[in-house]
């Protein structure tokens, strides 16, 4: 089983179309987008996504405003929304499902905002706390999280203390990060500042105690395109693969 979170910037626009081919070339079978729009660009995708066999989908963008930043989750299997409670209150950009797949799991998708929204923090407290609190068997959480542990996850200074804290807390609540479970602390990037190219890791997927068993593999891809060799042509960030046994 193969899952793929990726933040696709700004709805997609004109990279739609390689962007689905990117997809199809990973071969997932659910996948959680970050920066997904009501946009034609973003319609198209999904549209697109259901022709490669992904005909259980849910979007949390709102078609009254639909160039503002929300979530696809889209999958082979049936979906069916769950409600968790405590969660973060922020219905674009968080939604949690049950997947039926042949040994079901829950997955939340999650594009936290950034620190001068001033909603961040509530964000991170209710996720930790849903975390904390869950008993419904084996689950994950991915996305963009804007969050990193300090010196560990910045080429630069940017992280600070409630952020570290939290990476820590999750892992306290045994929602292990993803990636350091399987490559400890070698250094990964997954979006660059445009103004000075410094690194960071803001895209985590954090699996629980009951499905961290069957996770064999985690690791960051950038998108690429025939013919070019630049990293970011497909989005600014890099796309977070993990791969389960069935």
């Amino acid at each position: 089983m193969r899952i793929v979170s990726w933040n696709i910037r700004a709805g997609g626009g004109v990279r739609v179309e390689p962007i689905a081919a990117q997809l199809a070339a990973w071969n997932p079978d659910v996948i959680a987008l970050s920066e997904y729009r009501g946009t034609p660009a973003s319609l198209w995708l999904a549209e697109a996504l259901e022709q490669q066999g992904f005909i259980h989908q849910h979007s949390t963008a709102n078609p009254r405003t639909p160039a503002v930043n929300s979530l696809l989750l889209a999958s082979r299997w049936p979906i069916s929304r769950m409600r968790p409670r405590p969660s973060p209150k922020e219905p674009r950009r968080w939604a949690m499902f049950r997947i039926a797949a042949p040994m079901p799991f829950a997955i939340g998708a999650m594009h936290v905002p950034n620190r001068v929204t001033g909603r961040k923090s509530a964000f991170l407290n209710d996720l930790l706390s849903m975390a904390q609190a869950w008993r419904r068997g084996p689950a994950l959480i991915v996305g963009d999280t804007n969050t990193g542990r300090i010196g560990i996850d910045e080429e630069s200074q940017a992280f600070d203390r409630f952020e570290d804290d939290w990476m820590q807390g999750m892992e306290k609540a045994r929602w292990h990060d993803a990636f350091r479970r399987i490559h400890g602390k070698e250094l990964a990037y997954t979006w660059y500042s445009p103004n000075k190219g410094n690194g960071f890791r803001l895209d985590e997927g954090f699996v629980n105690r009951r499905l961290i068993k069957r996770m064999t593999e985690a690791r960051y891809v950038w998108g690429q395109l025939d013919g070019s060799t630049r990293r970011d042509v497909l989005s600014d960030h890099a796309a977070l693969i993990l791969d389960f046994t069935d």
